[in-house]
């Protein structure tokens, strides 16, 4: 039996017009999708207004109550009842949408709001004798009326989505949703450090207790930005992050980036801001997956705060209501800068490993546990055994051999190198060396499979990547549009050892795949760098397979653990590590060495 045709009907539809509650509540969908949607764009209103304190009240993960509270310009009373109609905003006349300054230039925030929640506004302006304020519920706006404030605005929103009762049962529980509201908090914190931010959570109807407080922050934009973050994302971050600075064709890229050996299991590290707009872009996001994908397995994630300014004309904010999205004139300058600034930053570290590392090697030295005290008197009569350790062969036991690993003896003249000298070699895998003030332990399979590594792709740079032709060249069909966008970038994939041409409408040639791939799937091959090309607008598939081809080399050609060193090859395995860059992380990003300085270890043994 056919199912009727719903859009058949004997009468015609009739085109109503929605009235004003209806399309604010329609709104509201999109730009309030949770109680954070709506902390984001209050507290962005407040920025806008030039606030230097923001204060943050919630209650019930924003579903009873969202207040914030600023200092900033404040609003007119006759301002009030226009700012909460639709399109209503003080930040753009309309002219130039490219243009675009200010956090927020939709107005649609707070008549979003107000039409599925309960709202209030004080205000006082600059100059102005008194604050007012108007209240709004469910679409209904009531009368201006004198209110108390001394400064800035007041926005108080009480039982949200309550006119939308559906949408409540979409929310998360109340952790959940403080926890979105604070990560929002946090964002915003990071691209304002110069602006005091505080959360208080009054869920228990005890008055509310402080979850977050940033202070405003003083001194240069880098310190400024180095102590925000040491707040919010944690001293470690802080001290195993490189400053990145950089510039191209007008766009500038700076922040702080982590060390590959201070990589997390999830991408929750990951702070991206465009102009100051904190965003979430899979065109940035890519492009800091490629700067590590070098350094980092594909389960681990880097951390960075990474600010990208660029002139307005050169980005689009008014994607999505939500202007989470951006969208770039020129995609691949912006993706090439990320990419070039974070691997020359890492460059530069050289061997430099995270001092997580070193942190956790300490943990791992635990004390053997407690075992009750006993007294002498609980115990029974026995004999005393008959220690074996001054024991001559020939009488009770034999001694038993001991062969040391082989030892490198002090010189007086030692320089002072940065991963010390060598002074022998435990378990056949582990160099352990001596520095000014402390010791390290080298991983010897690691660091020279990174250093073979690093050697391979300087030849490959150097030779370019040789090619092998295909006996009968393979045609990969697609559509016209795919294979256009493919062909865009055969220069470049030839350059990597792939030859692909035009073969009429809607397909490919391959011609030349990477010799160093060894024989492969050509079509499976030029599928992934589409599939790439439609995911980031950039294709690095094929060098990522090239690398991991090298990788393994590398690994193979490297030092094979259980391999005794002399003293002077384990010398010289340090001078290069020195002279390598990144050395600190073998090709997974795991660490090649462990330093433990000699305070820490006195600590262990409790000398201090």
């Amino acid at each position: 039996m056919n199912a009727p045709n719903r859009n058949i009907s004997s009468e015609l539809p009739v085109i109503r017009q929605l009235d004003e509650i209806a399309i604010n509540r329609i709104a509201a969908g999109e730009v309030i999708e949770r109680p954070a949607s709506a902390v984001k764009e209050l507290v962005e209103n407040a920025l806008d207004a030039g606030a230097t304190r923001i204060d943050l009240t919630i209650k019930d993960g924003g579903r009873s109550l969202i207040r914030v509270s600023d200092d900033g310009h404040g609003m007119p009373a006759e301002a009030l009842p226009i700012a909460l109609s639709r399109h209503a905003t003080s930040k753009i006349d309309g002219s130039d949408l490219l243009n675009i300054q200010t956090f927020g230039f939709r107005g649609e925030a707070l008549p979003s709001m107000a039409a599925v929640g309960r709202m209030t506004i004080t205000s006082r302006a600059i100059g102005a004798d008194a604050a007012s304020t108007i209240s709004v519920a469910a679409g209904g706006v009531g009368p201006v009326k004198p209110g108390a404030l001394s400064k800035g605005t007041l926005v108080e929103l009480r039982d949200l989505f309550h006119a939308t009762p559906a949408r409540l049962k979409f929310l998360r529980s109340d952790r959940a949703e403080t926890q979105a509201i604070s990560d929002v908090i946090k964002r915003l914190a990071m691209a304002e450090p110069y602006v005091g931010f505080t959360i208080r959570d009054c869920s228990k109807d005890d008055g509310g207790r402080v979850t977050f407080r940033a202070d405003a922050q003083t001194g240069d934009l880098f310190d400024a930005l180095g102590d925000r973050l040491r707040q919010i994302m944690g001293a470690e971050f802080r001290e195993n992050a490189l400053l990145i600075d950089a510039e191209r064709e007008g766009l500038c890229l700076t922040g702080y980036a982590a060390l590959p050996t201070y990589s997390r299991g999830a991408a929750v590290a990951q702070y991206l801001f465009v102009n100051g707009r904190p965003v979430r872009d899979k065109l940035l996001v890519g492009a800091l997956r490629g700067a590590y994908s070098d350094f980092l397995s594909r389960d681990r994630h880097p951390a960075c705060a990474l600010f990208l300014e660029c002139p307005t004309d050169r980005v689009d904010v008014n994607v999505h209501p939500a202007k989470a999205e951006v969208r770039f004139r020129d995609p691949g300058l912006a993706r090439g800068l990320i990419v070039s600034a974070l691997k020359h930053a890492l460059a530069d570290a050289g061997h430099r490993a995270s001092t997580t590392v070193s942190a956790a090697t300490l943990g791992a030295f635990q004390p053997e546990p407690a075992t009750p005290r006993s007294y002498q008197m609980d115990l029974k009569s026995r004999p005393a055994p008959l220690s074996t350790e001054f024991m001559s062969p020939g009488f009770g036991e034999a001694a038993p051999t001991f062969v040391p690993p082989e030892a490198v003896e002090p010189q007086a003249d030692e320089p002072d190198h940065p991963l010390g000298v060598a002074r022998g070699q435990v378990h056949e895998n582990y160099i352990i060396a001596q520095t000014s003030n402390g010791m390290v332990i080298v991983d010897q399979h690691a660091a020279h499979e990174r250093l073979v590594y690093e050697k391979l792709k300087r030849q490959m740079a150097e030779n370019g990547v040789a090619a092998q032709a295909l006996l009968i060249p393979e045609i990969v069909g697609m559509s016209e549009a795919d294979a256009a966008r493919l062909l865009e970038q055969a220069d470049g994939l030839a350059q990597i050892g792939l030859t692909i041409e035009a073969f009429g409408a809607g397909a490919v040639a391959v011609r030349e795949t990477p010799a160093i791939l060894g024989t492969v799937n050509a079509e499976a091959l030029v599928r992934d760098v589409l599939d790439e090309l439609d995911d980031l607008g950039q294709t690095q598939s094929v060098h990522d397979r090239i690398e991991a081809v090298l990788s393994r080399i590398a690994c193979h050609g490297s030092i094979r653990s259980g391999r005794w060193m002399r003293g002077e090859e384990m010398n010289a395995l340090l001078r290069e590590m020195e002279a390598t860059p990144h050395s600190g992380q073998c090709n997974h990003g795991r660490p090649t060495y462990v330093e433990l300085k000699l305070s820490d270890i006195e600590r262990l043994f409790g000398r201090t």
